[in-house]
């Protein structure tokens, strides 16, 4: 440990692999957003800590068994054309599950919106839990291969998920908050949600979907979106 602390390849590996696995929990913010939105304001933020305590959980365990997940990469599967490995169908699950998440989503905001002022649907405080830790495994896939890949020392792929983590736990309630006083971002939130089901789900059928041209059009729409957003209150304060 104490040559790792003055090994400046490893604090270059640490903050890169920090800095990789923050943009890769983009995804995991969002339905986390989406999720805890759907619990009383008090329990909202318990709910963020746990859910997030999870997905740590989950990177460094699946870290710990590195050699259990090289063997998801075989297949399993054979379609003829197509051969599908234990990742391809945790991502195809996980892919079908956000993509159904979002649509339900986006219906009950409409319903809601048709019928005027109607009381917002409560969701468990464990049924939220249970299905950040659920989604989390898929979410978690991605972001351990790549530390898998930057990374040749366990310590260092460890030091830098809980990092990440902390960040993101950070950021998650202001984002939360944010998307929760603007309705429109959070209808942007759910439609990313359905983008990232996608994503998954072509990528488990072995589609090529860059991860960055996934990221890169999040961003120009949330920017669109913020422009928007600033327009509508300057408009207000002139009014």
């Amino acid at each position: 440990m104490p040559a790792l602390l003055s090994d400046p390849n490893a604090w270059l590996a640490f903050a890169t692999l920090a800095v990789l696995e923050i943009v890769l929990g983009v995804d995991n913010i969002i339905f986390l957003t989406i999720l805890v939105s759907k619990l009383p304001q008090a329990r909202q933020q318990a709910a963020r800590i746990i859910g997030l305590a999870l997905a740590m959980l989950t990177r460094i365990a699946l870290l710990c068994c590195i050699v259990w997940l090289t063997r998801l990469t075989r297949p399993l599967i054979d379609l003829g054309s197509q051969q599908l490995s234990g990742r391809d169908l945790v991502l195809f699950g996980g892919g079908l599950f956000l993509l159904a998440k979002g649509v339900t989503e986006i219906h009950h905001a409409l319903e809601g919106a048709a019928r005027g002022n109607r009381a917002p649907m409560r969701a468990g405080f464990v049924l939220t839990v249970i299905q950040i830790a659920i989604i989390d495994i898929v979410f978690s896939l991605d972001s351990v291969f790549v530390a898998v890949g930057l990374a040749k020392d366990l310590a260092i792929m460890v030091a830098a998920i809980v990092a990440a983590i902390l960040v993101m736990m950070w950021v998650a309630g202001a984002i939360g908050g944010f998307v929760e006083r603007h309705p429109t971002i959070r209808m942007l939130a759910l439609a990313f949600l359905i983008l990232i089901g996608a994503s998954l789900v072509a990528e488990a059928l072995h589609f090529e979907m860059p991860k960055k041209d996934l990221y890169l059009a999040m961003a120009f729409a949330t920017a669109v979106e913020l422009i928007n957003l600033r327009m509508r209150a300057l408009s207000k304060r002139r009014a």
